[in-house]
């Protein structure tokens, strides 16, 4: 949790982009819907089990949407990490000259040390006053590695995982809305659909 507060002062841009709160949102959703499709098969109602097909099957597309949305528009979110990186190291190295008393290097510490990286793409980019952060507890190498692909490498495997949950989220889904056709179906053939 730290190290995602972190990586999202460094990346402004991401702030709006709460993914934690997106998938809690999703998850409630997913709940509710999943109850109304229990409830329809429990009382073996046709409209809680068309309503359930339909949400579900909606949910399907919205994060269907997404995934296409976030693939489209891969090299413009890796433009926007690269340039948000740019401007927080900015406005750490100088923080009196920019008027951000508030950023200082801390946060960049905290991630040049966790990924063992030194500046957006090498210690030049801090220029004169590379921070200790830079530096192993061996030794002081400044011939490390920048941080943009390090953290660039660090969201391509987060959004692997992502990308696999979301397709077994989608199998799952499937699955509900062919059990809750296949229900309605036999509510149908049995005439039972006015059960309450």
């Amino acid at each position: 949790m730290m190290m995602n507060s972190k990586v999202s002062s460094l990346i402004p841009s991401l702030s709006s982009l709460n993914i934690a709160n997106m998938l809690f949102i999703t998850g409630i959703i997913m709940t509710c819907v999943s109850f109304l499709g229990f409830l329809g098969a429990l009382k073996e109602n046709h409209c809680l089990l068309v309503t359930f097909f339909i949400l579900l099957f909606i949910l399907m597309l919205v994060e269907l949407t997404a995934a296409f949305l976030l693939l489209l528009y891969e090299s413009k979110i890796d433009s926007f990490l690269q340039r948000d990186l740019t401007d927080s190291l900015e406005k750490s190295r100088e923080p009196a000259k920019a008027g951000n008393l508030t950023m200082s290097t801390g946060d960049w510490d905290i991630i040049q040390t966790t990924f063992q990286c030194c500046g957006v793409h090498n210690s030049s980019d801090w220029k004169d006053n590379v921070p200790v952060s830079c530096c192993s507890k061996t030794q002081c190498d400044l011939n490390q590695p920048g941080c943009y692909n390090k953290l660039k490498a660090w969201f391509e495997e987060n959004f692997l995982a992502t990308g696999a949950a979301v397709i077994v989220l989608c199998i799952i889904e499937v699955l509900g809305m062919c059990f809750s056709v296949t229900l309605f179906c036999h509510i149908s053939q049995s005439g039972l659909s006015y059960k309450l």
